[in-house]
């Protein structure tokens, strides 16, 4: 049978997957976006980045309404027909934003841990480190349940500062380009899995469900989908998955949006049928 019904769900990572690593454009996806909404399939965006940042993307893709992921997994906002749902509009999944920062100060300033994070630094620094404009340099600080950061210590010392952020119940997450701290209960296999399960509450179906991604902070996601695209990326160590076989996942020679659509070309073009 064929994978492009109703039925289907499509989780995306954003940088680096459906968005250039360097620019953000995301207009060579376009056909397969326009495909997917025709056929009513919800394309849910799954990234580190805030919820605020999430919202105004959803917008510029035209995908408003549908739920998102946001900071790995540890904010969902829900579908906006679930208006009666008692997390609507958004799901905070673990330890606050503001309680994680009470819990990691202590240690960078006892233990002298070379790290940089977003709340180090103001707009103008985070669009050097990232190509945003001002304005979504901003929306880029405003974690709620996340810290993001540029690690500048050595190897060693990161296993140590990891140890110690189990400690804490935190994890330490490492996405394309920065580094993030959250609730070690959550992360985008919770998240998507959470989701999955509302759909079949609440839409009355099993969901056949494909996940794209393209750097290690998406191996919870892609683990966790029936199809799994892995997206050409920048990151040296890869993605490594529990389930690497050619009939689930399938591997992009392009990157970015390009490598996007010749994922869903693989499984989701018209002479393609999975049985």
């Amino acid at each position: 049978m064929s994978l492009l019904k109703e039925t289907l769900l499509v989780f995306t990572d954003l940088d680096g997957t459906l968005l250039d690593i360097h620019t953000y454009d995301w207009h060579p996806a376009t056909s397969w976006l326009n495909k997917l909404q025709d056929h009513q399939i919800p394309v849910i965006l799954c990234s580190s980045k805030t919820a605020a940042e999430t919202l105004e993307i959803q917008q510029d893709l035209g995908l408003e309404g549908l739920p998102f992921i946001a900071e790995n997994g540890a904010v969902i906002q829900l579908d906006v027909r679930w208006d009666d749902h008692p997390d609507a509009p958004r799901l905070i999944n673990g330890t606050p934003h503001t309680e994680i920062r009470r819990l990691i100060d202590p240690i960078r300033e006892r233990t002298g841990y070379k790290f940089t994070t977003f709340d180090d630094v103001d707009e103008r620094v985070i669009g050097e480190w990232t190509g945003l404009n001002r304005e979504r340099s901003a929306l880029a600080r405003l974690h709620e349940a996340s810290i993001t950061l540029i690690w500048r210590d050595s190897d060693e010392r990161m296993t140590q500062f990891e140890a110690e952020l189990v400690q804490l119940g935190l994890k330490f997450v490492q996405g394309a380009r920065f580094w993030h701290i959250l609730d070690a209960r959550g992360g985008k296999d919770q998240a998507v899995n959470w989701l999955i399960d509302e759909y079949r509450k609440r839409e009355g179906f099993v969901p056949t469900t494909i996940g794209l991604g393209d750097g290690p902070n998406d191996a919870p996601l892609l683990d966790n989908v029936d199809y799994a695209v892995v997206v050409k990326g920048i990151n040296r160590f890869g993605i490594q998955l529990q389930d690497d076989i050619p009939e689930r996942v399938y591997h992009t020679t392009q990157p970015g949006p390009e490598g996007w659509s010749e994922g869903l070309d693989h499984f989701l073009s018209a002479s393609r049928h999975i049985t």
